[in-house]
């Protein structure tokens, strides 16, 4: 499980005040398992940009994983809105999401671990994907959800990388990045 592309959620050419090496800074999301990663820039960075790992015209080296908490204000204010994006171009692994997930014990299901989805939601989704859903839209309108399913899935995203959930659903707990130190 690796991350090789990331959306730069904040950039800070003079990096951190408190650093004593001034590099320029990347904070990003990783596109694949939502990884928090802070990167060393090679070179000006824009804001919302994807950019693979590996690249070593933008990308020196990753620094490390951060935590939810570590971002600067600017990242977390871009945080939600940066998920949702993200989901919304993996829209069909989602709903293969939708489709198979299953219990995680005899009185709940992972379905209930989202936000505005009671067991009456589950319920109704269990009954109506015996034909599949194909869409965030078809999901929708056949279960009568009123909240966006990109927004109920980026804030269950935003609570597991806080770090601090019983259940993991979409964010991996110890994410490895692909880049080291070159």
């Amino acid at each position: 499980m690796r991350e090789e592309k990331i959306i730069v959620l904040d950039y800070l050419p003079q990096g951190y005040a408190s650093m004593r090496k001034m590099e320029p800074i990347i904070q990003g999301i990783g596109t694949n398992y939502f990884a928090l990663l802070e990167l060393v820039a090679t070179k000006e960075i824009e804001l919302n940009e994807e950019v693979e790992i590996n690249d070593k015209e933008k990308v020196t080296y990753i620094r490390r994983k951060l935590k939810e908490s570590e971002l600067t204000n600017f990242a977390k204010s871009h945080l939600e809105e940066t998920i949702k994006k993200i989901v919304k171009t993996k829209e069909e692994e989602f709903i293969k999401f939708f489709n198979t997930s299953t219990r995680i014990s005899i009185r709940m299901h992972k379905l209930e671990l989202l936000p505005s989805i009671g067991k009456k939601h589950v319920g109704l989704i269990l009954s109506e994907r015996k034909k599949p859903f194909e869409s965030f839209d078809d999901l929708k309108k056949r279960v009568g959800i009123t909240v966006e399913i990109e927004q109920m899935l980026a804030k269950r995203i935003i609570e597991e990388l806080k770090g601090e959930e019983k259940y993991y659903l979409f964010v991996s707990h110890f994410p490895t990045p692909t880049a080291s130190r070159r």
